[in-house]
Order: structure tokens, then C-alpha cells, then sequence
């Protein structure tokens, strides 16, 4: 609650495009509900400038990825960090919320609380204790006030782990689940019968993923095809690996609908019957649109090796570590060959209980994440106020 007669001031500070999406979409909810005006200043891009942010510097300064961009920019990135923490302790707001891009946002979390405490912070979109550097949740809390969290588990994690105060918001994924009759428009426009059985194949978003499960993905609708009469395969993908994509497929011994962007995607989504997918957040957007699915992942064999000690989680898919089981499964570096694939996903091909399964669990994922109450922007918008003094 704020000071009756003051207009209250939060500063938000995105360091990269999703983040900066997410602030757009809090900006627009907290001017919705804040009753007596409220001023928004700090870091973030289009989205963020198209809500009436002025950003202190262009976000482009910091929306860097990998040591190759991140090295050179090095020097700017520290400037940046030191700039944004001198303007929140110069304006001080009454909430600073950081925003994802932890490598950022983090550093500047840390240099506010230091030298403004009174400065109350909150971080939304959490980096990934949970899977490895538990001992991380300690240390936010030296610096963070209130985490915003996109997973249900999060919230008794964080209490548990760091005794930090963690509230449940709701993943942007659910903002994104297909609306009704999308399914029904994407078969009508590529002459696919209702009734007609749909396997969606994702290998990825970066040009390692893709280029390590391609060929893998299909191998695995090659034995599928040559089984299930009329199957259809469809492959969503995204700009920078469309080359990618469309160079491997031509190999393939199936045919493939490609599809590029957000609308697209989610209307397959709706007509599909089952998918393959890389390990990633699509598998939840796969969740909420309640498609049945296999998981597939491989890296590195020494990155591998490293990861799976370093991991503290029973499943890398978020599905699975929602529910808190096994319902997914998932086929991980040599594990991930086409014949184990395509047994797995024959079943949820089919009217099979294993079908029937999957479906009750995506039913009950719903349910678990909020699906169907508030927008998980308008939740995050009610937990930032609920910090003012």
C-alpha cells in the first residue's frame, strides 16, 4: 500500500528482449490498478519505451549472448550496471524491480541494496537455483526483497531454502495457451482432415540444439511415417535457424509443414496430437495447449558429464518438476536415438491409456498453474504494490 497524496515510484531494469516483454506487459498491469497515478522509470526496450518508459540507456547496450558478443562488450555492460544502480539511488524508488537477465540484473540488485537499503527490491523471473547452485537462494537474500515467481514449486523452495519471501505469479507461457478454434483454422488452411493425426517436431531454438537433434527428429518421423497412415509432420521455427531447418529437412524421408512465428505456432499447437520437442520452455507452452509429448536433449559429451553433476533436479523438463513426476518422458544425450523416440510417442499417437494419461496430467497442469484466473502479469503487478511503504 502507498502513502495516501504521494504518487508511488518504481523503476524497472530489463537487460534483454524477454525481459523487456515482460516489463511491458507490468507496466501496462500496474498502470491499470495503481489508483492515484504511479511513475515508472528505469531500464527496457521497445515494449517498455511503448508503455512510457524512458529507459536510461538503450537496452541494446546489454542484451548481449555468449562470451563472443560479451567479452568485447565487457567494459560497456560494467558501465551500464554502475549507471543504473548510481540513477536508482539518485531517484529512490520505492520498489526497483530487476527482471530476468540475471548476469545484469543481478549486479545491479546488489550495488543498490549496498548503498541504498531502504530501496525495496524484488526479482522477477528468478535464474534456476532450483537445478543447480542452490546456494545462490542464500545470497539473493542478502539482496532481494520479494522474488516473483513463474513456477507453483518456486515459492516453497525459496522459503525453504533461503527463508526468502517468493510469490507465485504465473508463467508468460499462460498468456500464450492457443484460443479456441485456432486448431481447427490451422488444419482448414493447410487440408488436413480433423481426424487426420498431427506430430509436431521441435528441435530447437539455437543453432547447436538444432544441428545436434535434426537429424535425430527425422529418423524418428521416417518410423513413425511408415506405420501410421496420413501422419502429418509440422516443424515450427524461428528466423535465426530457418536456414537450419529447411537445409536439413530436404534429407528427410517425410514430408514437413514448416511454420514461422508466434501465431502460427500456437494454432499448431491446437491442431496437433502429440510432439517431439527439444528441452526448453516450449515443453511448457507444449503443457498448457495440452499436447501429450516426448522430450529429447543432447549436448556436448563433456558439457553433458558436467551438467549431470552438477544437477539437482530429477527431470530437466519443467512439466515434470511441476507435477512432481515422472509424466513426460524424456531421452537425454545417447539415450536419444529414433527408434526409443518413435516408441514413445506411438502411443500418444493413438486412443491409448497412455494417451488418456497424458492428457488427465496437461489437465491437471492447467489447474496447478492458474490457468484460467488472473493474467500472470496482473498477479506480478498486485505483488510489486504490495511492497510499497
Amino acid at each position: 500500500m502507498s502513502t495516501p497524496g504521494r504518487v508511488p515510484h518504481i523503476m524497472l531494469v530489463a537487460g534483454e528482449p524477454s525481459g523487456d516483454a515482460l516489463g511491458g506487459e507490468l507496466m501496462e498491469a500496474l498502470q491499470s490498478i495503481a489508483s492515484g497515478g504511479l511513475r515508472i522509470t528505469g531500464v527496457g526496450g521497445p515494449n517498455m519505451i511503448g508503455h512510457g518508459l524512458t529507459s536510461v540507456f538503450p537496452m541494446s547496450d546489454t542484451s548481449v549472448m555468449g562470451p563472443r558478443e560479451v567479452i568485447p562488450r565487457l567494459p560497456l555492460i560494467l558501465r551500464r550496471v554502475r549507471e543504473t544502480a548510481a540513477f536508482a539511488v539518485a531517484e529512490k524508488p520505492d520498489v526497483l524491480v530487476i527482471i530476468d537477465s540475471p548476469d545484469f540484473t543481478h549486479m545491479v540488485a546488489k550495488r543498490v541494496a549496498k548503498r541504498a537499503p531502504g530501496i525495496k527490491i524484488a526479482n522477477y523471473v528468478s535464474p534456476s537455483v532450483w537445478a543447480w547452485r542452490r546456494g545462490r537462494a542464500r545470497a539473493m537474500a542478502k539482496y532481494v526483497d520479494r522474488v516473483l515467481a513463474l513456477l507453483p514449486f518456486e515459492p516453497d523452495f525459496f522459503r525453504a531454502e533461503a527463508g526468502l519471501d517468493c510469490v507465485y505469479v504465473g508463467h508468460p507461457a499462460i498468456e500464450r495457451i492457443p484460443a479456441p478454434g485456432e486448431g481447427a483454422r490451422f488444419r482448414a488452411a493447410r487440408g488436413i482432415a480433423p481426424d487426420q493425426p498431427i506430430l509436431m517436431l521441435l528441435p530447437g531454438s539455437r543453432t547447436n540444439e538444432v544441428k545436434r537433434l535434426v537429424a535425430v527428429f527425422g529418423e524418428t518421423a521416417a518410423l513413425l511415417a511408415a506405420e501410421i497412415p496420413g501422419l502429418k509432420f509440422v516443424v515450427p521455427t524461428v528466423p535465426h535457424v530457418r536456414h537450419l531447418v529447411e537445409e536439413a529437412v530436404k534429407s528427410w524421408r517425410v514430408p514437413v509443414e514448416l511454420v514461422e512465428g508466434e501465431i502460427e505456432k500456437r494454432a499448431a499447437f491446437a491442431a496437433a496430437t502429440a510432439a517431439l520437442a527439444a528441452s526448453g520452455t516450449v515443453t511448457l507452452e507444449l503443457g498448457l495447449a495440452g499436447v501429450p509429448m516426448v522430450v529429447a536433449y543432447k549436448i556436448d559429451a563433456i558439457a553433458g558429464w558436467v551438467v549431470s553433476g552438477l544437477l539437482k533436479v530429477p527431470s530437466v523438463v519443467i512439466v515434470n518438476l511441476i507435477l512432481d513426476r515422472p509424466s513426460v518422458r524424456e531421452f537425454l544425450q545417447y539415450a536419444a536415438k529414433p527408434a526409443a523416440l518413435a516408441s514413445a510417442l506411438r502411443p500418444l499417437l493413438h486412443d491409448t491409456p497412455d494417451r488418456a494419461r497424458a492428457l488427465a496430467d496437461l489437465a491437471e497442469l492447467r489447474t496447478v498453474m492458474g490457468v484460467g484466473g488472473d493474467r500472470p502479469s496482473l498477479r506480478a503487478a498486485r505483488a510489486v504494490l504490495e511492497m510499497l511503504p
